[in-house]
């Protein structure tokens, strides 16, 4: 792959993947794996950026110094051909600057900021949160806004306001509004990328920038094609991809917990995703069967086909 794609309507390229973190049976991160799965992620799957820490690269559960050498890891791999977004968001603002900076170190192309979780904010504290940690570096920043997981969302009127700080230039949107994605780049710069499986191809027909993909594990390929389908006006052919896509995404993000899954789903294409990290659990016996049938209904080449 040439170099990544980053263009004032693409800042941190199309197609990416926000990477599982791979872990040794024992609980340690695995971090030659970590630089296998980046090489087959963007070698193989197409991904001109990747998310490193972010929810689905397990970032509760590891620490400050893990996440540096993480970063470290993936940008050593595919740093010369990728974007780099290393996630710095927690519920706490201070924390969080410390992590920008900390991926600023490493040398992280790029910011993912996820709305505070849990202790559940007013929209001025959201808005203070945001900006305190762009004023904190000179890296771009991806807001990340999924109110089912943190509880609160980003409302339209706090993300018009947030699209004047001159760092906060993206939107990765796992709210499922697309009206009121749509009133917010109509009204402002911000670039949006689809962070839901489910509706990735409508969120390119309103404007999306591209995919913040978890199938994109194993069919990373798949949606780079189905962005290109699309933005070449072939729409026709980018709704046949989304089509045969249906059961990959059915298996990954609906049955359980999607970090578990795509680390089954790597697995069963020949790939290290390694294990998950307490209070996460592996994939059963039962669920792998069942994806096992889902990723061969999408078209998705299994390793021991």
């Amino acid at each position: 792959m040439a170099s990544p794609t980053r263009t004032s309507d693409a800042p941190f390229g199309r197609m990416l993947t926000a990477m599982v973190t791979p872990f040794t049976k024992s609980g340690e991160v695995d971090y030659e794996g970590v630089q296998r799965l980046a090489v087959y992620l963007v070698d193989d799957q197409r991904n001109d950026g990747l998310i490193v820490s972010g929810t689905t690269g397990e970032s509760p559960t590891t620490g400050d110094e893990e996440k540096s050498r993480l970063l470290r890891a993936v940008i050593e791999a595919v740093g010369d051909r990728a974007t780099i977004v290393a996630g710095a968001g927690t519920n706490d603002t201070r924390h969080s600057v410390e992590l920008a900076r900390a991926a600023e170190r490493a040398g992280a192309d790029a910011l993912l900021l996820v709305t505070p979780y849990y202790n559940k904010p007013p929209q001025e504290g959201v808005h203070r949160h945001f900006t305190t940690i762009a004023d904190a570096t000179g890296l771009p920043s991806m807001l990340y806004d999924i109110p089912g997981r943190s509880g609160v969302p980003i409302n339209t009127d706090t993300l018009l306001r947030l699209a004047e700080h001159p760092r906060i230039v993206a939107v990765k949107d796992a709210k499922a509004d697309l009206f009121e994605g749509s009133r917010v780049m109509a009204a402002t710069d911000l670039v949006f990328y689809s962070g839901d499986d489910t509706l990735n191809l409508p969120w390119l027909s309103v404007g999306a920038a591209g995919f913040a993909s978890v199938v994109g594990h194993v069919v990373g390929a798949d949606l780079a094609t189905m962005i290109e389908r699309y933005r070449e006006g072939d729409v026709a052919g980018a709704l046949a991809v989304h089509r045969r896509l249906l059961p990959v995404v059915t298996g990954i993000m609906t049955r359980t917990q999607g970090a578990i899954m795509a680390k089954a789903a790597l697995g069963l294409v020949g790939q290290s995703g390694g294990f998950v990290r307490s209070p996460l659990v592996d994939a059963t016996e039962a669920q792998i069967a069942e994806l096992r049938d889902d990723l061969i209904a999408g078209g998705v080449k299994l390793a021991d086909a």
